[in-house]
C-alpha cells in the first residue's frame, strides 16, 4: 500500500503542526478546518477504515481523541460543543476530526480546501493546544 499523505506527515516528510503524539497516534491541525481548531487525530499504523482497526490502535485512537477533545474545550471556552466526525472517506487511513463549535452552521461548514492556509494562525493554534508526547 502507498503511503497516505497522513503517513507521510507522521514520518516527517510533510510539514504539520503538532499537537500531540504518542507510540499508537499522532494528532495535527488541519490546515483547511471546518473551524478553527480542528484537529486531525490518526493511527500511526494506516489502515483504510476505522473500523478495520486492531483493538489496541482503536481504542489509542480514541483515548489520543478524548485528550484533544478535552483540550480544545478549555483552548476555546467560547465554543458549547466540540465535534469528533470519523472518518476515511478522502483517502484510506482512518481519521477523527475534532473541532469546537457552537451552532449547526458552524458543524455543518464546508471549508474552501483551495484556500492558502494561515501558518502563522495554525502556529498560534497548536500552541495553545499541543499536548505533552507520550513516547
Amino acid at each position: 500500500m502507498e503511503d497516505s499523505v497522513f503517513t507521510k506527515i507522521i514520518k516527517g516528510e510533510l510539514p504539520c503542526h503538532k499537537v500531540y503524539e504518542d507510540a499508537l497516534t499522532f494528532a495535527f491541525l488541519d490546515i483547511h478546518p471546518i473551524q478553527p481548531g480542528q484537529v486531525v487525530v490518526v493511527p500511526k499504523k494506516q489502515v483504510d477504515y476505522v473500523w478495520n482497526l486492531d483493538d489496541e490502535d482503536y481504542q489509542a485512537l480514541m483515548a489520543t481523541g478524548k485528550k484533544v477533545a478535552r483540550k480544545l474545550k478549555e483552548a476555546f471556552p467560547d465554543k458549547h460543543y466540540v465535534a469528533l466526525h470519523v472518518e476515511g472517506l478522502e483517502l484510506a487511513h482512518a481519521h477523527l476530526k475534532i473541532f469546537p463549535f457552537n451552532t449547526d452552521t458552524e458543524f455543518h461548514n464546508h471549508p474552501d480546501t483551495g484556500a492558502e492556509p494561515d501558518h502563522d494562525a495554525l502556529a498560534q493554534i497548536a500552541a495553545k493546544l499541543r499536548l505533552p508526547d507520550n513516547l
